[in-house]
């Protein structure tokens, strides 16, 4: 199987990139998010949704809706 040069490069930069941020995720995410809001990049404020119960009862007839 050839080597892809691209995917080497791309995983390179982000094993560097976690390294930077002692392997943690969320420490990259927050210190890119604090960086783009500094900079004045829109940032969007999505409300968390909840999902509602209809309380419909699913039939278990055979040839019912559901």
């Amino acid at each position: 199987m050839t080597k892809n040069s691209i995917l080497s490069e791309l995983y390179e930069i982000r094993s560097r990139i976690l390294a930077d941020h002692g392997d943690d995720l969320r420490s990259y995410l927050h210190s890119e998010f604090e960086r783009l809001k500094s900079e004045g990049y829109p940032i969007a404020q999505i409300k968390q949704r909840s999902l509602r119960c209809a309380g419909v009862a699913k039939s278990t007839e055979p040839g019912g809706e559901n």
